[in-house]
């Protein structure tokens, strides 16, 4: 398997940034880790080897970067205020800085033009920040697998509300989308599947409103929820990524 390293500054947040690829082709993905992760995490849980069918056969190159967790969600005794704006910083290190990067490298290892669309993966908070990013940005992400994420800005801060925190709140922004919003639309032309256990350590709490919700506005995203037996684990993540990327990549 193909595999690079990259080191560069992020001026959206001011300091160097770490990444890797995996990969030689195919469509992008992008890899948030879980709470507090790091890039190297989707190797080190050994996601490498579970997606290698798809990355080693060129229908996928993944693109796995850090979090900014410590400084934002995680860092319940910082100020809510300053941790939400960090945190838009780096969802901006994202769509202003990765994004085109990603572009580049998939276009010229494809034969591609234009602007691909990409697919956004996580586990746990990773999942999080991967179906905030598909929903607010549907015209950048056309493809999502969320596993065991929580869809509510309350579990990074609390009783804290602004304009941002409900930004990166998709159970509370979605409720709120009018029926005819242009965005409705789009993401039932891309592809969205978020998967939740209902065993050890799992909060299925906002996955089953998110799912009221979609069901409501009638977003076709696929809300799957496993059973009792399925905890919020890496091996059931391991499950969960060989049964869904086939039924992601359709098409």
């Amino acid at each position: 398997m193909e595999t690079q390293y990259f080191k560069f500054y992020s001026p959206a947040l001011n300091r160097d940034m770490e990444c890797k690829v995996y990969g030689h082709a195919g469509r992008p993905v992008l890899f948030i880790p879980c709470q507090d992760g790091r890039f190297f995490d989707f190797e080190n849980f050994h996601m490498t080897d579970t997606w290698s069918p798809w990355i080693e056969s060129g229908q996928v190159m993944v693109f796995s970067i850090d979090t900014m967790d410590l400084e934002t969600w995680s860092n319940k005794d910082g100020d809510p205020y300053w941790r939400i704006r960090r945190h838009e910083q780096w969802i901006r290190y994202i769509t202003d800085e990765m994004v085109p990067f990603i572009r580049d490298m998939v276009n010229r290892r494809n034969g591609w033009e234009g602007c691909p669309g990409i697919i956004t993966f996580g586990c746990s908070l990773g999942a999080t920040h991967a179906a905030n990013l598909f929903f607010r940005f549907p015209d950048i992400f056309d493809g999502m697998l969320a596993l065991s994420g929580i869809y509510t800005a309350e579990y990074g801060f609390g009783g804290y509300h602004d304009e941002l925190t409900y930004l990166n709140s998709p159970v509370d922004y979605l409720a709120n989308m009018p029926a005819d919003h242009p965005y409705i639309g789009r993401y039932n032309r891309n592809r969205g599947i978020i998967c939740v256990g209902q065993g050890p350590w799992e909060i299925p709490d906002s996955t089953i409103r998110l799912n009221q919700i979609c069901r409501e506005k009638g977003i076709g995203v696929w809300v799957d929820f496993w059973g009792h037996d399925c905890a919020h684990d890496w091996p059931w993540w391991h499950k969960q990524v060989a049964y869904f990327v086939p039924k992601l990549l359709e098409g």
